[in-house]
């Protein structure tokens, strides 16, 4: 047990006694209780207790409030949703929901899945009992792949994600500047992301889909993509860790998968499994006889925890992109020449002094009308001191070289790592 463990502990152990003595101070351990529960809930994956500022009903009706404004504004402009869309896909997307959502903490809530008209790669949910998936998203993923999206947007609602990223941003106004800095913010919800895909990736291997089938997506994200390291502070994880982070959560949860069918022991698992073992009754005592106590202590823990977690990933990011921001000086553009309709070739020299591996430069574009198109070319093995190396650019998009060449456009070091 850690020692900010065994203290929490002492201390809750130590207002039992005093409280169950003094009818004062068990008023006052009631009051204590009630503050608790208005700003916390019990984790349903944990069972700790977490910040958040509304009950279930009050989460069930905001967010479900949000989805259904935006699908009067889907009809208002005359878009089609559902079958009325794509029939195919709709069911598709039912039949993989379904078993992902029948694994879930949620299993008992009655959902609602939704599919709207967008070709991009997408899905969310808002912490009511609605999912929305794009069109574009269900026709570049087979469905393992989409069960794994749905897996982890549910996972965002199960984990209280919404009301837990909001109360902490109130609180944070209140709190040091530190926590209301932009790459704070990024950060914090970078690590519910991860929190997400732990969850997503045990309820794919549940329902018997493939739980690598996560890691396949951000391989090829990564490899289309890049991570971007440079260019903005990340709330999601970068393509290449996401990757390798959900391959190590798939190898923990893979002798779980039984494929095409629910594991029969799915509702033991969730709570109890290879990745965490869910803590029952965290508040052992009663309101008034220490429990006020053990709450306030408990989610004070867990908010502590959270917000350090959060600002060791702030620093490790703007860290990395110092770094990648460093090295872009050292690298220089030799060449570059039109090698199809749709790709070009460069020649670059590295002239730093220290050897890196995972180089990837990108490419931005911004069309006529505001589009930025991002593209990238990866480098294999290590860059040495003085080397020079070509890399192949390729549009995937239907933009044209001549289309590009009209195009307000820069080069950008995406990622670099030092190799040692």
């Amino acid at each position: 047990m850690k020692t900010h463990q065994r203290f929490s502990l002492l201390l809750i152990l130590t207002a039992s006694t005093i409280l169950s003595g003094c009818q004062t101070l068990q008023n006052l351990d009631k009051g204590l209780y009630n503050v608790a529960e208005s700003i916390s809930e019990t984790d349903r994956v944990t069972g700790q207790r977490t910040l958040s500022a509304a009950d279930r009903s009050a989460q069930i009706r905001q967010g479900n409030a949000a989805v259904e404004q935006m699908l009067a504004g889907e009809k208002k402009a005359g878009r089609k949703i559902n079958a009325s869309l794509d029939r195919k896909q709709y069911q598709r997307l039912i039949r993989i929901f379904d078993r992902i959502h029948r694994v879930s903490h949620l299993s008992q809530e009655r959902w609602q899945p939704i599919l709207i008209d967008r070709d991009s790669f997408n899905a969310f949910t808002t912490g009511g009992t609605y999912i929305v998936v794009h069109s574009g998203l269900m026709k570049q993923l087979n469905d393992a792949e989409v069960a794994a999206v749905v897996g982890h947007e549910i996972a965002h609602t199960v984990a209280n994600h919404v009301g837990e990223r909001q109360t902490t941003q109130q609180l944070s106004a209140l709190a040091s500047s530190a926590a209301r800095q932009k790459g704070f913010q990024a950060a914090y919800t970078h690590e519910l992301e991860r929190e997400a895909d732990r969850i997503g990736v045990l309820y794919s291997a549940l329902a018997g889909y493939d739980p690598y089938a996560a890691t396949r997506i951000w391989q090829r994200q990564f490899k289309e993509q890049g991570n971007a390291r440079s260019l903005f502070a990340h709330d999601h994880p970068v393509n290449a860790e996401r990757a390798a982070e959900t391959k190590v959560l798939a190898s923990k949860v893979k002798q779980y998968y039984q494929p095409g069918r629910i594991n029969p022991n799915a509702a033991t698992l969730r709570d109890n499994n290879s990745l965490w073992q869910k803590r029952e009754n965290r508040d052992q005592a009663t309101a008034g006889e220490g429990g006020g106590v053990s709450a306030i202590l408990s989610t004070a823990l867990g908010a502590y925890v959270g917000h350090q977690q959060a600002k060791q990933e702030a620093v490790r990011q703007s860290q990395h992109a110092q770094f990648v921001q460093a090295v872009e000086k050292h690298m220089k553009l030799e060449q570059q020449k039109r090698a199809s309709n749709t790709s070009w070739a460069t020649r670059w020299r590295y002239s730093g002094n220290l050897a890196l591996k995972g180089v990837v430069m990108g490419f931005l574009a911004q069309d006529s009308k505001g589009k930025t198109h991002r593209y990238v070319a990866h480098q294999p093995g290590v860059v040495r001191p003085g080397q020079r190396f070509d890399l192949t650019f390729v549009m995937k998009d239907g933009i044209t070289m001549k289309q590009l060449e009209k195009m307000k456009a820069r080069y950008y070091l995406d990622d670099a790592l030092p190799a040692r």
